[in-house]
């Protein structure tokens, strides 16, 4: 296989991190999934990195796996961000037309989005992508892209999904260590969207839950685009403690009466169910409540997609759809494409939608990257360090 012929994603999450390696076998035509490797994590809490060298190492021993499989270096990846401080924030900015003929160009529409970010005051965050919403035209609302169009003023609203800036740094220092390049750093349930969310979905309005070990994100949708995001400090982790602490049994045994893995002992299915049920019942109602601010609350066509491994939980559709009012599904792919890749479960498919990112995925979704330079300039300095240790 070409060694340049490879797409890779590294999804460092709360308890495991995950490696996805895709590309195309000698004289095939599909993306199939070449490797793939998972090991538990250490060096990260709520999604935040706590200890570089914990991270690296937690990174180096999945990637050494994926390699071995590969017989080649991994040197360009997709990674994904998340955190209890990843979410978005709207800003509205504005544009004087430049030429004389008031035709609106290119460089309008980027001084406008541009003017959005000076307006923004988000202190000791990063922003990760950078997402316009929507036009006006000397006041008046627009379809569409503005470019060709005329006026004097154009106005351009911004969603901008940020994320706390030690969190970017630190990872951005974790693949310097490494001596891989990033080729994106993307919001892990933007990653998950790729392969979870159709356009259509997307389209018409939908609301993607993502309930990881320690956090929980909430990612809405409308016209192709994402118009919300939001994270929460909890996950199935805590369902995992309420069920240890009603029992008083190890936190494995827990885990494994949450996925209905009851194995050795005899526990009262009606209390499990209501322990259960108590902490799902709390996460819907607090993402009711942020529906119902964006005005979205039983209003969103496609519904709510359930993904993370808390997705794996019983009944948790069946909950969604009473306490939201909203159809509910827990995520999932085509048959084909499953076929394909060979995705185990719903926790992989943040890797896999890191692996399937693209600049033409982005572009569909007027989703726009704003750590390049950011990602080149510490690559330089990580260069520059290791030159000085050459002899």
């Amino acid at each position: 296989m070409n060694k340049k012929n490879y797409t890779c994603g590294i999804d460092i999450g709360s308890s495991f991190t995950k490696v996805v390696v895709l590309g195309y076998e000698k004289g095939g035509k599909d993306l199939t999934l070449l490797a793939s490797s998972y090991v538990e994590t250490r060096g990260v809490r709520l999604g935040y990195i706590t200890n570089v060298d914990h991270v690296a190492g937690t990174v180096k021993k999945a990637i050494s796996s994926v390699e071995n499989v590969l017989g080649f270096k991994i040197k360009n990846a997709y990674i994904s961000i998340e955190g209890i401080n990843l979410s978005s924030v709207v800003s509205i900015g504005s544009s004087i037309i430049s030429k004389a003929d008031q035709e609106i160009t290119e460089l309008d529409v980027h001084k406008a989005i541009d003017n959005s970010e000076e307006n923004l005051d988000t202190p000791n965050k990063k922003i990760i992508h950078t997402i316009p919403l929507s036009y006006k035209i000397d006041g008046k609302d627009i379809f569409g892209h503005p470019e060709s169009m005329k006026g004097i003023k154009l106005e351009v609203r911004t969603l901008f999904i940020t994320c706390l800036k030690q969190n970017v740094e630190d990872i951005i220092t974790v693949f310097g260590l490494l001596n891989i390049n990033i080729l994106d750093i993307i919001a892990s349930p933007i990653a998950s969207s790729n392969i979870l969310l159709s356009t259509k979905q997307k389209t018409a309005g939908c609301a993607l839950l993502d309930i990881g070990c320690e956090t929980v994100s909430l990612t809405v949708f409308e016209e192709n685009s994402p118009i919300y995001l939001i994270t929460f400090p909890f996950g199935s982790m805590d369902i995992t403690k309420d069920i240890a602490l009603g029992f008083k049994i190890s936190l494995e045994e827990a885990d494994s009466i949450k996925h209905g893995n009851v194995i050795g002992a005899d526990y009262s299915k009606k209390k499990i169910d209501e322990i259960i049920e108590a902490r799902l019942v709390d996460i819907f109602e607090l993402v009711n409540n942020h529906l119902k601010k964006l005005k979205r609350n039983e209003l969103l066509p496609a519904g709510i997609i359930i993904t993370g491994g808390g997705a794996l939980i019983n009944k948790i559709e069946e909950i969604a759809k009473r306490e939201l009012k909203l159809p509910a599904s827990v995520g999932t792919v085509d048959q084909q494409t499953n076929n394909k890749l060979k995705i185990k479960d719903s926790s992989w498919y943040t890797a896999y939608g890191l692996a399937l990112s693209s600049k033409e995925n982005f572009d569909n979704q007027n989703i726009y990257n704003s750590l390049g330079v950011d990602v080149k300039q510490v690559k330089g300095f990580f260069k520059s360090i290791f030159s000085q240790l050459l002899p």
